[in-house]
Parts: C-alpha cells; sequence; structure tokens
C-alpha cells in the first residue's frame, strides 16, 4: 500500500439504496443533495461520491440532466474532487449507468469491480410507513436482483470514460475475487496506477463486516500491487465508524456518507452527511493523522484537476 501521512475523506451523500422513508435527512432534491455535498466538504470531506435523484420522487435516476442540476453548483462553491458513480443501481443498464459520467467528464468515478447480490432489503425492515409508491417494492426486491458488472462492462467503463476523457477510478471491490479482475486489467494495461482500491464491507452479497476480512484485503492487495495502490474502506449500517477507523490504522483512508450508514450512533439518525465527516475527521486526528485537502487528493491519485471536467 502507498501510505501517505494525509487521509482522504470521500463522501457519499445519497447514493441509491436508502429511500426517503427511512430518513429525513436523506438528500434526494438537487438543491438537498448540493448543500449536503457542500456542507460536507466545508467539514473536511476531499472527495464527493455523487449519485443523482430523480427529481420528481426521489428515486434514484442515471439521467445526466439530473446530475448537472447539482453538479455545477458544487463545484461553483468547493474545490473537493467530485466523483460520479457508474454504479447507479441494480435497476439502470450500463448504458444508463453510464450517461452522467459521459456528460461529466469528471476526475474520478467510481467502478464496481464484479457482479454482486446487492440485497439492501433488511433496511425496510426499520420503515413504519411508505410515503412514496415506489420505495417498497424497490427495497424488498432488492433481494431478487444483481448488482451487474461483467469483465466486457468493465472493460467497456475503463475504455469509454477512462481513457477517452483521462478519468481516474475508485475501484469498489466487494469481496477479495475484485482484487484478481483489478490486477488483470492493470496487467492489460487498460488502468494506470496509483489504484484507489474502496473496500467495501458489510452488504449483504459481499465480504462480511469482519474486520480479519478488512486485513486480508489488504494483505492480498499488497502482494497484487505493491506499492501502486491506495487503500480506502467503508462499512455499511452500524459498522461505519469502526471500519474507517481500521482503515486509518492501517495506513488507508475512509468513506462516510448517508449513502453507507443513515446513523451516527447506535439507534440516533445523523442529521447530516457533514455530521458524519466532522465524526470521521475527529477519529483521523485523535490518532495522530491529517486529512487531506483536495489538492493533496489529487497529487496522491494523480488526477487531471477540476478544470478539466465538463461541467
Amino acid at each position: 500500500m502507498r501510505k501517505t501521512k494525509k487521509v482522504i475523506i470521500t463522501c457519499a451523500p445519497t447514493g441509491s439504496i436508502h429511500t426517503p422513508s427511512m430518513s429525513p435527512h436523506l438528500p434526494v432534491t438537487a438543491n438537498q443533495i448540493a448543500e449536503a455535498a457542500i456542507g460536507a466538504a466545508e467539514a473536511g470531506a476531499t472527495i464527493l461520491h455523487l449519485h443523482a435523484r430523480n427529481e420528481a420522487d426521489g428515486s434514484p435516476s442515471p439521467k445526466a440532466a439530473d446530475f448537472m442540476r447539482f453538479m455545477p453548483r458544487i463545484k461553483q462553491s468547493t474545490d473537493a474532487v467530485i466523483n460520479i458513480s457508474t454504479g447507479g443501481s441494480a435497476m439502470m443498464t450500463l448504458d444508463d449507468r453510464l450517461e452522467g459520467a459521459k456528460a461529466a467528464q469528471p476526475e474520478i468515478c467510481s467502478l464496481n469491480m464484479g457482479p454482486l447480490i446487492f440485497d439492501f432489503s433488511a433496511a425496510g425492515k426499520r420503515v413504519e410507513s411508505w410515503q412514496l409508491a415506489w420505495e417498497r417494492e424497490y427495497v424488498e426486491t432488492s433481494r431478487g436482483r444483481i448488482m451487474y458488472n461483467d469483465n466486457a462492462y468493465i472493460e467497456r467503463i475503463m475504455l469509454e470514460v477512462g481513457r477517452e476523457f483521462g478519468t481516474k477510478f475508485e475501484f469498489e471491490c466487494y469481496d477479495i475475487g475484485h482484487l484478481y479482475t483489478l490486477a488483470h486489467f492493470a496487467n492489460k494495461g487498460l488502468i494506470d496506477p496509483p489504484f484507489m482500491v474502496q473496500g467495501i464491507f458489510g452488504i449483504l452479497g459481499g465480504v462480511g463486516a469482519d474486520v480479519r476480512n478488512m486485513a486480508h484485503m489488504v494483505s492480498m492487495a499488497d502482494s497484487l500491487f505493491g506499492d501502486d495502490y491506495i487503500f480506502s474502506a467503508f462499512a455499511a449500517g452500524r459498522h461505519q465508524m469502526d471500519f474507517c477507523t481500521q482503515s486509518v490504522l492501517l495506513g488507508g483512508h475512509a468513506r462516510v456518507g448517508l449513502e453507507d450508514s443513515l446513523f451516527i450512533d447506535k439507534g440516533e439518525l445523523a442529521t447530516s452527511n457533514a455530521q458524519q465527516v466532522t465524526k470521521l475527521r475527529g477519529i483521523i486526528e485523535a490518532l495522530g493523522r491529517e486529512v487531506a485537502t483536495p489538492s493533496e487528493a489529487r497529487e496522491i491519485l494523480g488526477l487531471k484537476g477540476g478544470n478539466q471536467v465538463n461541467f
């Protein structure tokens, strides 16, 4: 692992898992997403991992027009690195999922390194009443869906977004096998180091939220990539801060945000993304490390710069 003194905090403000009925604090309109992202950056987030929502009902949206409702405002208000999801949701086609990235040509995009069962149906058990018509079915049927990225899809994303626009990737690895897929494409020369490996734990269908799994993932990544990668991690739900802390202790980086957990403490909903960023920042500083600035993150990751995007 390429270790640095500075810790990159990624914040994922909304995602495509949680729905409006799960928390009144989940940003879903363009204005809410912009305010959440700007607030997170002001609190110390270095990278903003962004999904779009349908303005009418808050459902996940892949449309470039929905991304463009908030991205220019975020860019004008903060120097944070803007990261566009190419994962979207399991209900979107690959062309759908690439629409926002191709329009925005961002510095960095997320890239799932393989298919997986992405079952978040248990999140619906906390909902006493559903506010919107689409929510219940969307959540409960997730147990029967696969988040699909085969090697042909991955190669298309690397070529059509990475090579075409000079965009780097947040390689989302939900299991150890995803590291080997990443190594395969690195060996083909389709991607260049340093690689940002984002270890993801606690999704039903991926590797479990056990810190021994993180230690194993880092050990295997070390054997595959040596000093050609940086490691970041997050875990779903109640494991969020534990795994962020463990990643920092290992010399890595961390991600928070209401995409990954709606809570700030046991049984207590987070009131904002900035609240989670502030808590993580306190942990990082208590451990004797410093939070990376956006310019430092650009240098660490070899990004093209915020002046070379299309928004």
